[in-house]
């Protein structure tokens, strides 16, 4: 798969997710596969007034190669500054830009999967962060739309290909699904056919590789987006590698291996972090993942989830059974789901679907999602 100059090999993007694909993650998985590896999103207003802690965000480790930023904006002109300091500065090789989250902070402001109902808005940022972005390819994620009654994606996807976007990804759900419910492939497949242009790739219930490979056979679709699935699992990664390659090989690690790529990864976050306590508390929420269809006590897990340093971590991972096998049946959804009883718009978001006035307060100073 081409993603403007860039080949990509297995056909595979790592998603953004706030609070989780920041570097460390990002190379335990890339140990394990290929493809593109995204960090997690930046807000552009932050970028361009160098907020500190987004600097920080957008550092990618020295083995990072290719390193894919993606940006969430509102007004097209930030956008397109933050699209040419990233070009101008090196700081990446590919710019994906988010109109796909549902979260309430962001679509309250017009962002995220509530942009798109706007099209000329959606087209003059579009335009922007082309001409930006030098020789850098541009990309998009998006979702079907707000909900089952306002569906924008196979007008995005169009707009999309129109302003020079060198691929388009769809999480086959609305804003107002969330993360519940099933994802619409056959959207994926709708969306393939209105551009055939560009590359498409699917998103949405992937919990192994192999149902990527259903995904690519039943739409069409040029590759595959992971986010969800590969939460305590770096080595779906691996799995995505083999299943693209033809190979019916699929890592299944022992609790000892599991328990031993926990400590790399806490590790890996006290040293981005500098410092601690911290970087500990917030490995504590992968742990579940990890660990998810192991048979460890709750003992052991409190332990764990508690663990306040990592030395803390050590003697608790030293509790487990390290040959305990692999459980069957976890390639299954993990990480946050159920749907939303509505979404989040400003004020009158509705009322025309071609304006493009940029709503009031639009551009946070905080990334992350």
């Amino acid at each position: 798969m081409k993603i403007g100059p860039i080949g990509v090999w297995p056909p595979v993007v790592l998603a953004p997710m706030a609070g989780i694909t920041n570097a460390p993650f990002r190379v335990l998985c890339r140990e394990q596969g290929g493809g593109l590896f995204v960090c997690e999103m930046i807000t552009t207003r932050a970028l361009v007034e160098r907020n500190p802690k987004t600097l920080r965000m957008v550092r990618f480790a020295p083995s990072e190669t290719p390193r894919s930023i993606q940006l969430y904006g509102v007004d097209p002109d930030v956008v397109g500054r933050a699209v040419r300091m990233i070009a101008e500065e090196d700081l990446a090789d590919h710019v994906d830009l988010n109109f796909g989250c549902p979260v309430p902070k962001v679509t309250r402001r017009g962002g995220g999967s509530a942009l798109p109902y706007k099209r000329n808005l959606l087209r003059r940022i579009l335009r922007e962060a082309v001409a930006n972005a030098g020789s850098l390819p541009v990309t998009v994620k998006m979702r079907k739309g707000i909900d089952d009654d306002h569906l924008t994606y196979l007008d995005a996807g169009r707009i999309a290909a129109e302003e020079g976007v060198a691929a388009v990804a769809l999480h086959a759900r609305t804003a107002r699904q969330h993360y519940g419910g099933v994802a619409d492939w056959d959207a994926i497949a709708r969306l393939k056919e209105a551009v055939p242009e560009i590359p498409v790739l699917g998103n949405g219930d992937i919990w192994s590789a192999d149902d990527a490979l259903r995904m690519v056979a039943r739409t069409g679709c040029d590759g595959v987006v992971v986010g969800r699935g590969c939460l305590g699992r770096p080595w779906l990664f691996r799995d995505l590698q083999n299943a693209f390659d033809g190979s019916a090989e699929r890592a299944r690690p022992a609790l000892g291996e599991v328990a031993a790529m926990m400590l790399r990864h806490a590790e890996a976050l006290v040293e981005c972090f500098d410092a601690e306590r911290s970087a500990v508390a917030d490995f504590r929420k992968h742990v579940g993942w990890y660990l998810k269809g192991f048979a460890v006590g709750a003992e052991v897990r409190r332990e764990l989830t508690s663990a306040e340093t990592l030395d803390g971590l050590r003697e608790g991972l030293a509790r487990l059974d390290a040959a305990e096998p692999w459980p069957p049946n976890t390639d299954t959804p993990r990480g946050k789901s159920g749907e939303r009883s509505k979404v989040h718009l400003p004020d009158g978001w509705l009322d025309d679907p071609w304006d493009t006035a940029v709503p009031e307060a639009a551009e946070s100073d905080v990334s992350g999602g």
